[in-house]
């Protein structure tokens, strides 16, 4: 018997913190064995990520807003409906820019061992999503930010219009 289910982002948890508001679709069940995906809600500024490169791909697409996407050290514009799709070892992060809230849709893998690495790169330091000291563990890496993230009420800001 399959455990197949229909959820609305709505009526899901959220948590946010300085890395933003976000929705993970496993979050009020059993997590997904083969992949995570989440909807992140970012203010301009405001990294959704600390600058890293795993052992899998990942893809993100954004529904609505612009980023930055810091890819290999180097920054590119991101606007509603561009999709990044990130090989595996491939350093990167996302952060908020524009005039106002962005949302960026993820997906990455669950399966097998992930190797982590969060390596000091300029570019991503200057937009705050950068690690002073290269690190493989993530505790060291997102130090300064609100972990575990609170959970908080839905608010229909989170969502693209």
């Amino acid at each position: 018997m399959s455990d197949w289910f229909v959820s609305n982002v709505r009526e899901l948890p959220w948590t946010e913190n300085e890395l933003g508001a976000s929705c993970d679709f496993d979050r009020s069940r059993e997590p997904f064995p083969e992949f995570g995906i989440n909807l992140t809600a970012l203010q301009p500024g405001q990294p959704m990520t600390m600058y890293h490169r795993e052992s899998y791909q990942e893809g993100f697409l954004v529904l609505g807003g612009e980023c930055l996407l810091i890819v290999d050290g180097q920054e590119l514009p991101l606007k509603q409906w561009d999709y990044f799709h990130c090989p595996a070892d491939v350093p990167h992060a996302i952060v908020g820019a524009g005039e106002g809230m962005s949302v960026v849709l993820a997906v990455g893998n669950r399966v097998g061992p992930d190797t982590i690495l969060y390596p000091r790169d300029q570019t991503a330091l200057r937009h705050g999503a950068g690690v002073e000291q290269e690190t493989p563990e993530p505790e060291q890496a997102y130090a300064r930010f609100t972990r575990p993230a609170p959970v908080v009420p839905f608010r229909d800001e989170f969502l693209p219009r």
